[in-house]
């Protein structure tokens, strides 16, 4: 029984995030600075899904852009936007817990 539970609600491997990883990513939290704050994957960069079309310069000509926040929700928002505009190499990453876990395996 608990071995059920536990595949329940253990983290999924996501194949895709696991090869975009390996790759330098420019890794986004979109959060909120406070967010941010208390915790981040080492590495990324800061910037919140209400700036982010205000921002869109910092994504030109980046290459394998993963988006991540709280629960993958802000995430998804922001890489629409990017998306809508012209920004095509996006992931939404989901939590930042799951592109910390990423980076430490």
């Amino acid at each position: 029984m608990l071995g059920f539970l536990k595949s329940l609600f253990a983290p999924k491997f996501d194949a895709v995030l696991d090869q975009k990883m390996k790759s330098t990513p420019f890794l986004v939290d979109v959060r909120t600075p406070m967010e941010y704050s208390s915790g981040h994957p080492k590495g990324a960069v800061n910037i919140p899904l209400s700036s982010i079309s205000s921002n869109l310069s910092k994504f030109k000509n980046k290459k394998n852009i993963i988006l991540f926040c709280r629960s993958g929700n802000r995430s998804g928002q922001a890489a629409s936007i990017l998306k809508s505009n012209g920004i095509s190499d996006v992931y939404n990453g989901g939590s930042w817990q799951n592109v910390n876990r990423y980076l430490q395996s």
